[in-house]
């Protein structure tokens, strides 16, 4: 990649491809993704084995349609913010949701260290229930 932004970019797109591996090629092996209290996965995750049990396999299991699309993306020196939207179904109730995101990633001679969710949990524990 040429730079981060676009890296940051790539790394959205294979994730919505299906491409996880190529997505988390990327992550330093000891990353460090934070999910925002009040989400269904709330917490901080280390290393990229656990992001994919407790961040991705529980998307996979517990939503239908579940989409992650980034619309602006603002990069300053090791870091990339990315503003989008979020939607998807919960299969348990069948409630649906749409809120808006902010994805702040840091990154390090190419890879990304930290990832950190900001999102409106109000909107997404209303579909939990």
């Amino acid at each position: 990649m040429s730079n981060n932004k676009d890296m940051i970019k790539d790394l959205y797109a294979k994730f919505a491809a299906g491409d996880v591996p190529g997505a988390m090629a990327n992550f330093h092996e000891e990353i460090e993704w934070t999910e925002a209290e009040g989400s269904p996965e709330a917490g901080t995750y280390i290393g990229p084995q656990s992001v994919i049990e407790n961040i991705f396999a529980k998307i996979g299991e517990e939503w239908a349609s579940y989409r992650v699309e980034p619309h602006t993306f603002v990069a300053e020196g090791d870091m990339v913010i990315a503003l989008g939207e979020y939607s998807g179904t919960r299969k348990d109730t069948e409630k649906s949701f749409t809120a808006p995101f902010a994805h702040a990633w840091t990154l390090k001679n190419g890879k990304v260290t930290k990832f950190f969710q900001y999102t409106d949990t109000v909107l997404i524990q209303a579909v939990l229930n």
